[in-house]
């Protein structure tokens, strides 16, 4: 991923001036609240189901170079190829590589973060590889020119009337109907997924034990994308593994009500290996690429590594009182919300602001939401303090250096005094500098002369008024 520099506190200004797109989140969230409630309160051993899912998911990172060594051993059993990379543009080299080998010049993709991570969609382009993604949502941010907005609902901030406006300009046909533009954008990729040279799709959960790649989805898209083209290449992140078909139950248990309200979802995918001799269908190469990624660093950091447990339901988005007032974009990383302020200053290829820790309240409906048992506030807590050892922060060195000698001290405190009656006149002037932004919504007291220079005169006051008694 190309890296740029962000900076997280101006595109929340922004965000926070978009009082369409605000709308629109707030709605869409709020409907998937009430569905995961709704879920939730139908499963009376939810905590229970909770707390197996946490185990596993810290069992599974307690061993992860192992669960590694025999997913690997697995997936080439069943006919499959494993990559390991380092870095996301290692992976997208590594998956552009393995395309164009290949002669590949139409790939269609089922809805991956990872991929997002990689950058891929602008890699295969500058090879000349044509990449569709397939998920509705993925799709309408596609011909948008846009990013996913939320790792679950890429498309969560844009309205119907926008989509029929889009797909009008795309296709030539026009609809506010929902299941209309369905069939809009079904027409179209129908005919990628037949013509496709391979298939790319994302990981849930993968199985040590069996090779298995595991998706969840509503539409088909991912099946399609994974079973149609001859080549099946899978993202995944070093975390997503667990051991057994049973852990995975486990986890796979508590997913789809923590994401989208859904006891189940429409289509649950295994992908194991490429096809055998004598099986009609399936991809004749399945390749699984392993990203890192920064991941081994977060595994080896007792402080942080609990933000590995994550299972990517996006519920901890859904209650941020941050997320729901900017949306997805401010964050400028593929990983919003408080999953994301965590993770995303901790990966190798990150073009987020360092300082997105800081866009916290503390209000802890993250860590009671997710079903990970993650504690975001505490992360963030801890990547804030080492934010503040590393960054140098002037107005404290300032201070400090004032604290420190008493003749600078008061020469600065005098020429406050002389400023001071000026301040407002100034903030009017240069309203976006610092002393401007912190008077637009504040009351700056008076500064008072400092009792060195008032002892003496107090001193007589308070002889004459002895003196008066006497």
């Amino acid at each position: 991923m190309t890296k740029t520099a962000h900076d997280f506190a101006k595109a929340s200004a922004k965000a926070l001036g978009d009082r369409q797109s605000r709308a629109i989140l707030h709605k869409a969230i709020g409907h998937i609240r009430v569905l995961r409630q709704r879920s939730v309160n139908a499963m009376p051993d939810f905590p229970e189901r909770q707390a197996r899912a946490v185990a596993v998911r810290d069992k599974t990172l307690a061993k992860l170079p192992e669960l590694l060594e025999t997913l690997e051993a697995s997936v080439t059993a069943a006919g499959g190829r494993v990559h390991y990379a380092e870095t996301a543009e290692t992976a997208a080299t590594l998956v552009a590589g393995i395309l164009s080998e290949r002669g590949a010049k139409l790939v269609v993709k089922g809805k991956s973060m990872v991929s997002e991570e990689m950058g891929l969609n602008e890699v295969l382009e500058a090879v000349g590889i044509e990449a569709v993604e397939t998920d509705l949502g993925e799709y309408i941010i596609q011909l948008a020119g846009q990013r996913p907005s939320h790792i679950l609902a890429p498309a969560l901030h844009v309205s119907k009337e926008q989509v029929s406006d889009l797909f009008a300009r795309k296709f030539g046909r026009t609809s506010t109907d929902i299941p209309e533009m369905t069939r809009i954008a079904r027409d179209s990729l129908r005919q990628k997924f037949l013509a496709a040279d391979a298939g790319i799709t994302g990981c849930n959960i993968a199985i040590a034990e069996t090779g298995t790649v595991t998706v969840l989805e509503n539409e088909g898209n991912i099946r399609l994308s994974g079973s149609c083209p001859p080549i099946h290449i899978a993202l995944m992140t070093l975390e997503k593994v667990v051991e057994t078909l049973a852990d995975a139950a486990v986890v796979l248990d508590i997913l789809p009500p923590a994401a989208t309200g859904q006891t189940l979802p429409v289509h649950l995918s295994f992908f194991t290996g490429a096809r055998r001799e004598g099986e009609r269908d399936g991809p004749k190469e399945m390749h699984l690429v392993i990203l890192d990624n920064g991941r081994s660093d977060i595994l080896a950091d007792p402080k942080l590594r609990s933000i590995l447990r994550c299972i990517r339901c996006g519920a901890c988005l859904n209650v941020c009182p941050v997320y729901q007032s900017v949306g997805g974009h401010a964050y400028g990383t593929v990983y919003p919300g408080p999953m994301g302020s965590v993770i995303s200053p901790l990966l190798n290829d990150n073009p987020g602001d360092p300082r997105q820790p800081f866009a916290c309240t503390h209000c802890a409906a993250c860590s009671e939401a997710c079903p990970a048992g993650i504690d975001h506030p505490a992360l963030l807590q801890e990547l804030r303090r080492r934010v503040s050892e590393t960054e140098t922060d002037l107005p404290v060195a300032a201070f400090s250096l004032l604290a420190r000698h008493p003749l600078l001290f008061g020469g600065a405190a005098a020429v406050g005094r002389l400023l001071d009656p000026k301040l407002r006149e100034v903030a009017a002037v240069a309203p976006d500098a610092p002393v401007g932004r912190f008077l637009r919504c504040r009351e700056f007291p008076g500064l008072a002369r400092p009792f060195s220079r008032r002892f003496k005169a107090l001193a007589r006051r308070l002889k004459r008024l002895q003196g008066g008694r006497a």
